[in-house]
């Protein structure tokens, strides 16, 4: 299970330099059972790795959360269009290389996450893609249906672009060919494949739009039945060992006998463990294009007619919803320089009278469900300082909204907010933020995916042994 304990606390120092020499690691033990040099007398280094939309980055921590190193690349064009498997392998070996030599027989376990519903189609009996990669944004109306027809009404798999609609889209549309060794490897399973090589091993927030039951820790018997449920990889929880890392890549980059590869995570769920807000209560308000709150809780929370569903996280859940509000519609009017100059002529602790829904476009998801909901950002006074200050504190009022209807729900009510997003930097906005939510808000010290998957990477390194393809 992914124990919150392993976060690193608020009072140690998390550093933003890209390099700096690590401090020496308190001494674990780990006994793997094999003939490995005794790891407590060296450091101990985390890898983490978070492939994103674009790109893919790594992060190197040290027992006590502290950045060793990190280092970023952009996916490769492969020939003519982009071959994104072939891309993304590239890139991860790239990485590898990218890391120092002075700190990779350091390196105790490495972690990775991945674009939520990313999928691919593997023959288990030589590796190669079958199928795919499916993008997470990729929809396979074809397979709705079917998913329809036999998932719980308004489950989360319910929706064109659920890693179930692709197998299922996969399944209906390949019966003629031999599809006995297929398996099914979600973005990060199969990277983390390539290093430890056991097949059919995932994790349960990346099974989620697959149809696994977290609360339960199974596949429900409605998906269980299915003639391609042999196709399901098995699950266990994030950061957990799942073998040591190949011996060709051992030796290729200089990893230690005992490094041990584990299963990883969405990247929006690790950019979560980053923020370290590791009890419950606490949550992170992503303010990017648009807003996106994730709370820690102790009662899970689902419920389709807002797109709040809840990721398992140990014995806690984390519940999440997201508004179309936020930095998109601010940017349509007003310059990012503007932003900055007007919000330092903006007195926080004054409340705005002007009552507005900022939208960039019609439409809203939560925490008012309403396809139909037009932007509301009229009247519009003289003063553009005064026009961006009821903007802000508008948008405040959504993410008060919002929590509030996840305590409507049933979710622990929120106690502390940490932020993350291009809208963390504006000072002002956090303070409007702490008084309308009534609580203690603060910039996240790490917000990088990478980070979080180094943090899940570090938890899976004092174990007790490896259960090879279990």
């Amino acid at each position: 299970m992914l124990s919150l304990a392993f976060l690193p606390k608020q009072g140690v120092i998390i550093t933003r330099e890209r390099r700096y020499k690590c401090q020496l690691a308190r001494n674990v033990k780990c006994d793997m059972n094999m003939n490995t040099e005794n790891t407590s007398k060296r450091q101990r280094l985390y890898l983490g790795i978070d492939f994103g939309t674009s790109g893919a980055r790594y992060a190197l921590i040290d027992d006590q959360g502290n950045l060793c190193s990190e280092r970023k690349r952009a996916y490769p064009e492969i020939g003519n269009n982009k071959n994104w498997a072939t891309s993304w392998k590239e890139t991860l070996f790239m990485l590898l290389n990218d890391i120092p030599e002075e700190y990779r027989p350091s390196v105790a376990s490495i972690s990775i996450d991945g674009t939520s519903a990313t999928t691919l189609i593997i023959d288990r009996e030589n590796g190669y893609v079958l199928s795919g990669p499916f993008l997470y944004n990729e929809s396979f109306p074809n397979a709705l249906p079917t998913v329809v027809s036999i998932a719980p009404e308004n489950h989360t798999v319910c929706s064109g672009s659920s890693t179930l609609c692709k197998l299922v889209s996969w399944w209906e549309l390949n019966s003629s060919t031999n599809r006995e060794s297929a398996v099914l490897m979600h973005q990060s399973d199969w990277l983390l494949w390539l290093l430890h090589g056991v097949y059919g091993v995932s994790d349960y927030n990346n099974a989620l739009k697959l149809g696994y039951d977290p609360e339960a820790d199974a596949y429900p018997k409605w998906l269980a039945s299915q003639p391609y449920s042999f196709m399901l990889p098995s699950i266990k929880a994030p950061g957990t060992p799942i073998a040591f890392i190949k011996e060709d890549i051992r030796l290729q980059y200089g990893f230690p006998e005992d490094c041990v590869v584990c299963t990883g995570t969405t990247d929006s769920i690790a950019a979560f463990l980053a923020a370290c807000a590791s009890s419950p209560g606490k949550s992170v308000t992503s303010l990017g294009s648009t807003l996106a709150i994730k709370l820690l809780s102790r009662v899970r929370v689902d419920d389709a007619r807002y797109g709040v569903y809840s990721h398992r996280l140990d014995d806690k859940w984390l519940v999440g919803g997201a508004s179309n509000t936020g930095g998109a519609v601010l940017r349509q009017i007003f310059t990012d320089e503007e932003l900055v100059i007007l919000s330092g002529k903006i007195n926080p602790s004054l409340q705005s009278p002007l009552d507005l829904y900022p939208l960039p476009k019609k439409g809203e998801r939560f925490p008012i469900s309403d396809p139909n909901m037009v932007p509301r950002l009229e009247p519009r006074p003289e003063s553009d300082v005064e026009y961006l200050h009821g903007i802000l504190e508008s948008i405040a009022k959504i993410e008060a909204k919002g929590y509030g209807l996840l305590k409507e729900l049933g979710a622990t009510a929120v106690e502390e907010v940490f932020t993350a997003g291009g809208g963390a930097k504006n000072k002002t906005w956090i303070k409007i933020r702490e008084r309308v939510l009534g609580l203690p808000v603060h910039k996240a010290e790490q917000t990088e995916a990478a980070f979080g998957a180094a943090l899940l990477a570090m938890k899976a390194a004092p174990c007790k042994n490896i259960m090879h393809g279990s």
